[in-house]
């Protein structure tokens, strides 16, 4: 049988890691995986994770199953921070799920469930792993065009005019906010006109929302999933809890389906949990319950609220700072675009080779379609990130 295994392709995040890791020179500077770090390289436990967890380990007197679709009390929760009073609850299915990827992969299950023949569309560019797993599920899927190299900012009318040939029952994948591997978002305008375009077509959205508070905070950065749920008949959501409350290793999301046929609700939460059942059965507790305590007490989601801004903040000050110093060296605006992009990641929309001279020259490591996580600098690497996209001709 294991004859028959072929190589797999690398991950090519994973083996920035490793090279990363190999190499031996001071000041080398990491700008490659999506995991937040603070100004010392480090991923902190939040302030409000680590006193839930306290009264957790002081209370808590079992760790048997919860349920299916995971606590009911973390579904209402993350409900309320996703999409607040925009849809009412009973017309939402929810179902906890091993972290936003989780959540995303039983998504496309439950799409090809209720429809084998829906093609889903795809930005370009979006995150590999939405790609990797329709790809694994022989999923069919329609890149539509995304980012403009030129600007640096959203191809909204190539969006527009790729998205128009989306049929009835397809599926049309949306980043909520923070787009990855980008940082270029659409605006409210642009959503409603997306909005549009969905119910003229009977297209159905997925919104993946993985960066909820790391943009422009955590009410705004809601508002497009909100305006997308409350305005067509059905949407799927998929949320992680990984980079907002910091808890990357406690797996922790949640897979959403607005119906606006209240009875419809019940079949959708029964299918949420069979799919559950059929691919890893009860999903894991332990963040979830982090979170539902955060979210439910006054004070600790008051602190919680109060480090995240921190966090957001902390990350837009280097964004300001970056296209700060580039202008200054340049004599340009042309990488304003940077202090516009929000979340942890912009594209700097340069080459390949530029990206590998930026490694083998300064030791920065970045992904080859220039993506950089904006949370891998703090203010002392800045000018030395700026001074090396000058050096190589970005």
């Amino acid at each position: 049988m294991f004859e028959n295994f072929k190589p797999l392709p690398v991950d090519s995040i994973l083996s920035l890691v490793k090279a990363f890791r190999e190499d031996p020179r001071d000041g080398k500077i990491d700008l490659g995986v999506g995991v937040y770090k603070n100004a010392d390289g480090l991923t902190p436990v939040m302030r409000a994770v680590k006193a839930a967890e306290k009264k957790l380990w002081e209370q808590e007197d079992s760790k048997s199953y919860v349920a299916l679709a995971g606590d009911p009390a973390f579904s209402d929760a993350m409900i309320g921070l996703v999409l607040g009073e925009s849809v009412a609850r009973g017309s939402i299915a929810a179902a906890a799920t091993p972290g936003g990827t989780g959540a995303i992969r039983q998504a496309f299950e439950l799409v090809k469930l209720a429809n084998a023949n829906a093609r889903v569309f795809v930005s370009n560019p979006t995150w590999p792993n939405h790609t990797s797993i329709l790809d694994y599920l022989g999923m069919e899927y329609v890149a539509y065009r995304y980012f403009d190299a030129e600007t640096r900012g959203v191809d909204f009318d190539g969006m527009m005019a790729d998205l128009k040939d989306v049929k009835a029952g397809d599926i049309v994948l949306l980043h909520g906010c923070c787009h990855n591997p980008t940082g270029a978002n659409l605006n409210l305008t642009q959503w409603q006109a997306v909005v549009d375009l969905l119910n003229e077509t009977g297209a159905i959205p997925m919104i993946d929302i993985a960066y909820q508070g790391f943009g422009d905070g955590l009410e705004e950065d809601a508002a497009a999933a909100r305006l997308v749920a409350s305005s067509v008949p059905e949407c799927l959501i998929a949320a992680s809890c990984s980079k907002n409350f910091g808890i990357y290793r406690e797996r922790t999301g949640i897979l959403m389906a607005v119906s606006a046929d209240a009875s419809q609700q019940v079949l959708n939460q029964q299918t949420l949990a069979f799919l559950n059942r059929q691919n890893f059965s009860f999903p894991p507790d332990h963040g979830a319950r982090l979170v539902t305590m955060v979210l439910s007490d006054a004070e600790l989601c008051a602190d919680w609220k109060a480090e995240l801004e921190e966090v957001r903040l902390g990350m837009l000050g280097l964004r300001e700072q970056l296209a700060g110093e580039l202008q200054r060296l340049s004599g340009s605006d042309r990488f304003g675009f940077l202090a516009q992009h929000r979340g942890m990641f912009s594209r700097l929309g340069t080459t390949p080779d530029m990206v590998e001279k930026l490694k083998t020259e300064h030791g920065i490591y970045m992904v080859g379609d220039s993506r950089m996580n904006i949370a891998g600098l703090n203010a002392q690497s800045v000018p030395i990130l700026a001074k090396a996209i000058i050096d190589v001709g970005v």
